[in-house]
């Protein structure tokens, strides 16, 4: 488990694009927190450490559930935040996604069933303030554990 402190979007953004830097496998990403705690700007982040061009904006996909994005590793975006029960997620095809060589950052992944995923990364959210928010990210599977090492081995934000 790795424990970092954002005192700002910005900073959140940086962690993000550090995050994404240290994929060199497909991964999973569970995002956890409050409404309006950072997640997309997280993941707004990793795109950019993805090496996803700046011509796509990256948005939370309340509506549309998942948006694809091309780049070193291509990246789903989804947003659980809408659904109702667990039978529909192979109804906006989340499986299918689960299954490519890709990175999958899942907003609201509380809402998943118990033990869903098996190899990812659990990043958890908690607001302090305004502006600070702790960002707890804890690994499940050996690939997940060799980010957080990487993730240790770089410079700090």
């Amino acid at each position: 488990m790795i424990r970092f402190t954002t005192h700002s979007l910005d900073e959140t953004h940086a962690l993000g694009q550090r995050i994404g830097k240290s994929f060199s496998n497909a991964m999973v990403i569970a995002l956890t927190g409050d409404l309006g705690c950072g997640k997309t700007s997280l993941v707004q982040g990793i795109a950019k450490g993805l090496n996803i061009s700046d011509d796509y904006y990256i948005t939370s996909p309340t509506y549309t559930f998942i948006n694809e994005y091309p780049g070193r590793y291509p990246l789903f975006h989804v947003d659980l935040y809408r659904v109702e029960h667990s039978d529909d997620l192979e109804n906006i095809g989340f499986d299918e996604i689960l299954m490519d060589d890709a990175i999958v950052a899942v907003e609201w992944a509380d809402k998943l069933p118990k033990d869903f995923l098996k190899e990812h990364l659990h990043v958890c959210f908690e607001t302090l303030d305004d502006t600070c928010r702790k960002i707890t990210i804890t690994p499940y599977g050996s690939k997940a554990v060799e980010v957080i090492d990487r993730l240790k081995s770089t410079k700090e934000i």
